[in-house]
């Protein structure tokens, strides 16, 4: 799909239909999510596929948020191998699981898949549901599905601010 009309069509889907996305489009959509930058190529993202009972479960005891997706990504981060930047304040953990995740949900709209980015829930809460290890930090989860039918965007959806509310020129 043209980029333009992909993120111009694309939003966050609260309703999925019992489709599942076959493991093909699945390992499509991870295979674009690795191919994302990152800081000094370390490529410290970790993703967790979860679709079985017992992982579903999990992540429906940490939220409110799935909306009966059939398959829920884990974006997480080793948090031992991160970039510091200068200054010692801020690395790159964070910001590289972000492009990484946002790969996974454009990939997913150009699959024809639908999503939603979900930060509704306490990292540490699903970390220790799930036994991921000590030195990964969640960052989000990505329902993954097919919208089930009559859903579609929230009604502010589509409302943006005018550029020049949210860019200056310095």
């Amino acid at each position: 799909m043209e980029f333009s009309k992909l993120v111009g069509t694309r939003y966050s889907c609260k309703q999925y239909s019992e489709r599942v996305p076959d493991e093909a489009t699945i390992q499509s959509i991870l295979e674009m999510a690795r191919l994302a930058p990152t800081a000094k190529n370390l490529q410290e993202q970790h993703i967790y596929v979860a679709r079985s009972a017992k992982s579903l479960e999990a992540i429906d005891a940490v939220t409110p948020c799935r909306y009966g997706a059939p398959v829920v990504l884990i974006v997480a981060f080793d948090k031992n191998n991160v970039y510091t930047y200068p200054g010692g304040t801020r690395d790159s953990g964070i910001e590289d699981a972000s492009i990484v995740a946002t790969h996974l949900m454009l990939a997913a709209a150009d699959c024809g898949v639908d999503s939603c980015w979900v930060n509704c829930f306490d990292p540490d809460k699903l970390h220790e549901a799930l036994g991921l290890p000590e030195h990964e930090e969640i960052l989000m989860i990505l329902d993954l599905g097919y919208a089930a039918p009559g859903a579609g965007p929230l009604p502010n959806h589509f409302s943006r601010k005018p550029l020049d509310q949210t860019v200056s020129h310095i």
